[in-house]
């Protein structure tokens, strides 16, 4: 018997949500949270969320993302600085993509370049300068 086993992985999708930014929700402004985060309503600006991200069918970003999992089912316009990339098939994704692993389910869309990489800290190391920079508000959760 093991106390001390290491952690099964769990599926993005089965993660418990920190932050949630519902249906009908339009957030105009860049976003941080800690952990897990679903969009399913609408962001106009930069995304960064410390360890998962999952866009809803009628979530949308229209901006940079950075975070380490990644799971799209609605739309992004922007950039994403991702290490674990799923699109899936009702997913449409316009910019740079730079991520380690990619998986694109038959149907989803896809417009832009891509970038892919062994580093395993590539979602930390690079910086959207834009979010940094920025004007805008930040809006920590």
């Amino acid at each position: 018997m093991a106390f001390f086993s290491k952690k099964d992985n769990v599926a993005l999708d089965m993660q418990t949500i920190s932050t949630l930014i519902s249906e009908g929700c339009i957030l105009d402004g860049n976003l941080k949270a800690p952990a897990f985060a679903r969009i399913d309503g609408q962001i106009t600006g930069d995304v960064i969320v410390d360890e998962g991200l999952i866009i809803g069918e009628k979530g949308s970003i229209l901006g940079n993302v950075i975070t380490k999992e990644m799971v799209i089912y609605g739309t992004i316009t922007g950039n994403l600085n991702v290490n674990s990339l799923e699109i899936k098939a009702t997913g449409k994704v316009s910019g740079e993509i730079r991520t380690q692993t990619l998986a694109v389910e038959n149907g989803a869309i896809y417009n832009g370049s891509l970038s892919m990489t062994q580093n395993n800290k590539l979602a930390e190391s690079h910086k959207i300068s834009k979010a940094a920079a920025s004007a805008q508000k930040v809006i920590e959760v």
